[in-house]
């Protein structure tokens, strides 16, 4: 509930903005449905790389906003996005147990690493996208071309990490919820 909370914060306070780098649906969709999936019984894996990209688009709109205040400081943007995925930590506090695992060369949380794995995925898409819209001579290749690349890219990282699992925890099944 808090995170629709906080989302509809961020609409209403860049509700303004002409061209902003996500779209304002997508946005109250992805934080809606993440509470949803988890309900479900969706891994929370899987719900962390939707999480991640949720909090880069907050970030996102926060830079928006940040822009139309006209507030520059040195590192805006990076740090204003490293303090969105930060906020994971106070989206799901009570609800994880922090058990950091071997993954790849990492030591770390399953969901903490799918979530970082998320921002990284949106943000990358999102430089993907702007990349391909510049070699096009600044129009997209087809309407909404904006959503489809993160969200096929976000869709593929979700299916892989639905077919091969990155712990045991969640190739066993493993709870991971502390009551």
């Amino acid at each position: 509930m808090s995170i629709i909370l906080a989302v509809a914060l961020m609409l209403v306070l860049s509700s303004n903005a002409w061209a902003n780098p996500a779209c304002a649906v997508c946005t109250i969709a992805v934080g809606a449905s993440l509470e949803i999936a988890r309900t479900l019984g969706v891994d929370d894996s899987i719900v962390g790389v939707w999480a991640g990209a949720l909090l880069v688009m907050i970030g996102f709109w926060t830079i928006r906003w940040f822009e139309k205040k006209n507030w520059n400081f040195k590192g805006r943007d990076f740090w204003i996005i490293i303090v969105s995925v930060s906020m994971i930590g106070f989206m799901y506090v009570s609800e994880l147990t922090y058990s950091p695992e071997a993954i790849l060369v990492f030591y770390l949380d399953p969901f903490l690493f799918s979530t970082l794995l998320g921002a990284l995925v949106m943000y990358y898409s999102s430089e993907f996208y702007q990349w391909m819209k510049a070699k096009n001579g600044g129009h997209a290749h087809f309407p909404f071309e904006k959503v489809v690349v993160p969200v096929v890219a976000l869709l593929l990282v979700s299916v892989y990490l639905n077919y091969f699992p990155i712990c045991e925890h969640a190739a066993t099944g493993a709870e991971l919820y502390s009551f």
